[in-house]
């Protein structure tokens, strides 16, 4: 079995073989059809910046959404020219995850940014988890609580089966969001991939 865990907080829905039926007394059967769309949501408004969260947030956060805002940049469309993943991206913004000089240098070059301000601001450390209250107050963020809620001791009994005593890694660990189109509306596909780290013994 892989060393990596793979779930996603949404079904996927795999497309179904269909087999040749040469008796012409059964009926045709349909199936309903999923579209995948991996990267379709720029017709939506961009995301900007909440100002009422700056005092939670470096000094990097409203320099980078302003010019994401100025520019009319989704996050998809940075990330593909920085070539990192759109969440990856995102959690740059808000001061989670920490830019490598090569994401700085191509942020300054996307966003028109001086590339000194970003490397005063973006060179550090994170100072990850100040952002959100406990439990979380927006209503999407709390679904995501809500999701830990309801299925947390179902998703650690069924990954303790599958790969024994330990946890999934949040350092080693990448996710996306994907978005599916079927005829019954739009799903959201979150995908978590994290290493699994086995409890030590001494």
């Amino acid at each position: 079995m892989s060393a990596a865990s793979t779930f996603a907080l949404s079904s996927r829905i795999a497309s179904r073989a269909v087999v040749p039926v040469t008796s012409s007394l059964l009926r045709p059967t349909f199936t309903a059809s999923r579209r995948f769309h991996p990267s379709k949501m720029a017709s939506n408004p961009i995301a900007t910046l909440d100002t009422s969260l700056i005092p939670r947030l470096p000094a990097s956060s409203p320099t980078l959404f302003e010019a994401k805002k100025k520019k009319n940049l989704s996050f998809e469309t940075i990330a593909k020219e920085v070539g990192r993943d759109e969440v990856a991206i995102a959690a740059m913004f808000y001061g989670q995850a920490r830019a490598s000089p090569e994401d700085i240098k191509k942020l300054s070059q996307v966003l028109d940014i001086p590339a000194e301000l970003l490397e005063s601001q973006l060179g550090g450390f994170p100072d990850r988890g100040r952002t959100i209250d406990m439990p979380p107050k927006e209503p999407l963020i709390y679904r995501l609580y809500e999701i830990v809620q309801n299925y947390g001791y179902a998703y650690k009994a069924v990954l303790n089966e599958k790969f024994g005593d330990g946890i999934m890694s949040a350092i080693s660990f990448s996710t996306k969001v994907e978005k599916e189109t079927d005829d019954k509306g739009e799903w959201a596909v979150i995908t978590l991939r994290g290493k699994w780290l086995p409890y030590s013994r001494f």
